[in-house]
């Protein structure tokens, strides 16, 4: 039987590798994968406030707000305040937009070496899986 420790382990490690990998595309455009899971976030969702960002992302909110100032300095990202003055909404800039469908490229590409050798039920099955970490059944709840 495979211990509990094993596969968390083993877990990490291949987070560590393909985080390692993506930072190695994107070194190309002056970006982390901490910044890329951003750009892709506001890709996906429009702009979003600040704590909808951390939240969503399941990172401190210090720092996501040092990634964010970071990524506005390198024109990534625009940061405005929003109806509440301790709201800031956070869209991407001109520069991003216009980079970004090569961006997408260069990750999607990545992915799909990463995954070549699974079969498309196989990447099903892996998506299902990772998706019922920490789920607790009955609540659709995530245990924290």
């Amino acid at each position: 039987m495979t211990s509990t420790t094993s596969i968390f382990h083993t877990l990490h490690q291949q987070v560590r590798f393909v985080t390692k990998e993506a930072n190695e595309r994107l070194k190309a455009y002056n970006l982390y994968s901490s910044q890329w899971s951003i750009l892709y976030c506001l890709d996906q969702f429009g702009p979003m406030k600040q704590t909808e960002i951390w939240q969503y992302l399941n990172v401190e909110a210090p720092t996501t707000t040092r990634t964010l100032v970071r990524m506005e300095k390198n024109n990534w990202i625009h940061r405005e305040q929003g109806s509440d003055k301790r709201e800031r909404i956070v869209s991407l800039t001109k520069n991003a937009e216009e980079l970004l469908p090569e961006i997408k490229t260069s990750i999607h590409e990545m992915e799909k070496l990463l995954l070549e050798q699974l079969s498309l039920e196989e990447r099903e099955l892996f998506l299902h899986l990772l998706n019922q970490i920490g789920f607790k059944e009955g609540s659709g709840t995530y245990v924290r």
